[in-house]
């Protein structure tokens, strides 16, 4: 079985991802009917119970009585959901921050929301520039953590080849000169070591990978200190405020938990900080961890896609680059000239030490599952090729234009940037 090879890949993967999101949502609907719609009809026969008592032992079939008791339901109702019965003012100072950190992290409660047209209107333009705003803060943060990543990846390096040259220099004096080094360690290093610059940190972009653990675990943490945190204040199980943390993180935001609502709390100043503290972290960690699984399931995609593609296998998908050694950014500076691999690729070969496969090639699971290979930054970066590049049956040139990408340039933000740069430059 085998799917049209006349369909370019974005449009196969498009295809592709809203089935799966189909069936996937189909799958979710049957399941969580399955768990929550028996709930849901006990609720209701229970709460008709308690009704219909009241009413025949109190109100004893009076029209007037029994359209009061639906006022008082209604009013009641209405106050409950708006949160003015049994609840911290929502529209003083904190209340009133609360609010717009829900609408600048797109959690958006719903236990909270204005009632006047004034302040409905002004929703709309504050929560323009303030989602806006956010989701720029959230990708500025996975660009941090990625950078912090390769630094990290890019001094132990360092430091073990300055180690191994440093021990291999000294044995080699000793065995020359009969053990005399006095000359000092560090004059023995090659100098080019001394540069750090010379060994960017666009040559140790992390893996994928490893970016997905280091999130996954950050989050776990965030999530269980907070879950430790809301379960004795709030009254709720740890369970429950695990739940809430992941509703809050991954601004989802159901609005059947939320925190500091009650009228009363212990340290209540501090509660606050901290509640503040825990959600931005979360929502950074949770949103990066997002971010970064999506790539995966993108590379899911081109695998389906290439198992199931009439014709030849030679279709364009992004070919994920090796991290390259700092080793042979010293001693290999130089890049032969370009030449064709293959029908569909192109490898170009220059001085900038960035040479990589083009975006016609299409990932192998060796190379995609390979350890510590996996470059999340170039990965990003071409997912704006690919939807710019034409895949049917032509070969994909290399663009003259294109510049060295820098470590820190990911994400969506990036993938905007880059198309503005690329439309203002031809």
């Amino acid at each position: 079985m085998c799917i049209c090879g006349n369909i370019a890949e974005d449009n196969a993967r498009f295809i592709l991802l809203a089935f799966v999101l189909a069936v996937y949502m189909l799958a979710g609907a049957a399941l969580f009917q399955t768990l929550e719609a028996d709930l849901e009809i006990r609720q209701a026969s229970e709460f008709w119970r308690i009704y219909n008592a009241f009413k025949r032992y109190h109100l004893r079939n009076s029209p007037h009585a029994i359209q009061r008791l639906h006022e008082l339901l209604y009013a009641y109702g209405n106050a409950s959901s708006i949160g003015i019965i049994n609840k911290r003012r929502r529209w003083d100072f904190p209340g009133s921050f609360h609010f717009v950190g829900t609408i600048v992290s797109t959690i958006g409660y719903g236990s909270t929301a204005p009632q006047t047209t004034a302040g409905r209107a002004a929703v709309v333009l504050y929560g323009f520039f303030g989602c806006s705003g956010g989701i720029l803060f959230f990708n500025l943060f996975l660009e941090r953590i990625i950078t912090f990543l390769a630094w990290i990846l890019r001094s132990l390096h360092l430091r073990r080849l300055r180690n191994r040259l440093r021990q291999t220099t000294l044995a080699s004096r000793r065995s020359m000169r009969g053990g005399s080094t006095r000359d000092g360690n560090k004059s023995s290093l090659p100098d080019i070591l001394d540069d750090e610059e010379d060994v960017g940190l666009e040559h140790w972009k992390p893996s994928v990978y490893w970016v997905m653990l280091y999130l996954s675990l950050a989050s776990c943490v965030i999530a269980c200190s907070a879950a430790a945190l809301y379960a004795p204040l709030e009254g709720w199980s740890y369970f429950d405020a695990i739940y809430f943390c992941f509703v809050s993180f991954a601004t989802i935001g159901f609005g059947d938990f939320v925190s500091t609502q009650q009228t009363t709390y212990p340290y209540l100043h501090l509660y606050r900080i901290a509640n503040f503290l825990f959600l931005v972290l979360g929502c950074c960690c949770i949103y990066s961890l997002l971010n970064v699984t999506s790539i995966v399931i993108k590379q899911g995609l081109n695998l389906i896609i290439q198992k199931f593609r009439c014709g030849p296998r030679g279709m364009a998908a992004p070919h994920l680059p090796r991290r390259k050694s700092s080793i042979a950014a010293i001693y290999y500076p130089k890049r032969r000239s370009t030449k064709i691999v293959a029908r569909d690729s192109i490898r170009v070969d220059d001085e900038s030490d960035n040479s990589r496969r083009m975006s016609g090639e299409l990932i192998s699971m060796k190379d995609f599952l390979s350890a510590n290979k996996v470059s999340l930054a170039i990965m990003q970066k071409q997912l704006y090729e690919t939807a710019q590049m034409s895949r049917a049956d032509n070969i994909p040139i290399a663009p003259t234009h294109q510049t060295i990408f820098k470590p820190g340039a990911v994400g969506p933000l990036a993938i905007a940037s880059e198309k503005f740069d690329h439309s203002t430059g031809r």
